[in-house]
């Protein structure tokens, strides 16, 4: 195992982007207003249970988490294509609910999908008939790898089963993230950014937050140092930030994002916009704290992505970028 860390390295490695950031601009200014406008307007806490979560209390809860997050990015269609979507009990999903509903389907079927043997050869084909519906689900060639690679992993390093890492890091939500990261390579979210290494971790962390909401903060889900997690930097947030008014862009990455034009995976135009993205969500968290509302990143995270499934915060594009990392 690596050293221990005993804080994530990803805020600090994401200051320096910040300072240099030509692309995109932090406005600190429209802290209080976003919070008086909206703080009260959602929960930003929700709970596991729903219908197309799978959640029986044990281990096996566990391990489907894992699928889940391993799985867990890119689902936005190709200019002109249909939206992947699913039927799951009579109800169309697209999206993170789809990609749930059909794993939570999946086991109804018989797929051993949380089984490492299985995942180490997962046929194509069996794949493509857990993913299926409406369009075509992206990265499909690169998530049916990452599926390969944590059953080898987890048969190589850990005895066969996810709980073995998780019995090893149980109680620290910063070494459960620093151990998943360094034991799957799918979840080594990092980048170069004008030399410097940049840290954003962004499944990783999304899994231990995930594992805390299934347990609610019992059991497996006990960690004491949740309040650790930043934001979980993806492409919903900052869309929401922007029409917060808490991000701009420079006139031609706006012309870009706006024009549903792809970036560049590890551009430092991508890289900006996660960077000042986690920025602004500590920001953010210490505004709501300071009007006595007591947060971590991971609550902030979900409010905003909450005011993401809603059409005042769907005016403009998220940006576009074809990556297996969010």
């Amino acid at each position: 195992m690596q050293s221990r860390l005993k804080e994530l390295p990803v805020l600090p490695s994401v200051e320096p982007v910040v300072a240099q950031s030509r692309w995109v601009r932090f406005h600190p200014e429209r802290l209080e207003i976003a919070v008086g406008e909206w703080g009260d307007s959602l929960a930003g806490q929700t709970t596991w249970h729903h219908p197309c979560h799978y959640f029986d209390g044990t281990e096996a809860t566990l391990r489907w988490i894992f699928v889940l997050d391993v799985l867990n990015h890119c689902f936005w269609p190709d200019v002109g294509q249909p939206t992947w979507t699913v039927t799951y009990s009579g109800e169309d999903y697209s999206g993170y609910w789809g990609l749930a509903a059909c794993l939570k389907r999946a086991l109804e079927r018989g797929f051993q999908i949380t089984d490492p043997r299985y995942l180490a050869e997962l046929p194509q084909a069996d794949l493509r008939e857990i993913f299926s519906g409406t369009g075509e689900i992206p990265l499909f060639e690169a998530r049916l790898a990452n599926l390969r690679e944590a059953g080898q992993v987890l048969l190589s390093r850990w005895h066969g089963d996810l709980i073995h890492l998780l019995e090893e890091t149980r109680g620290s939500a910063v070494r459960t993230a620093q151990e998943v990261v360094a034991s799957f390579p799918s979840f080594q979210d990092e980048a170069q950014y004008r030399g410097q290494k940049v840290f954003f971790w962004k499944r990783a962390q999304l899994f231990v937050a995930d594992v805390h909401a299934a347990f609610s903060g019992q059991g497996w889900g006990k960690y004491g140092d949740i309040g650790a997690l930043t934001a979980f930097a993806d492409y919903k947030l900052p869309q929401v930030l922007r029409e917060l008014g808490l991000l701009s862009y420079h006139s031609d990455l706006a012309g870009r994002v706006d024009l549903r034009q792809n970036l560049s995976p590890g551009s430092e135009e991508e890289i900006e916009i996660r960077a000042m993205t986690l920025w602004a969500v500590e920001a953010l968290k210490k505004t709501f704290e300071v009007s006595g509302k007591r947060v971590t990143g991971a609550w902030v995270d979900q409010w905003l992505w909450q005011l993401g499934q809603i059409e005042p915060f769907r005016k403009k594009p998220y940006h576009r970028c074809r990556t297996i990392f969010y």
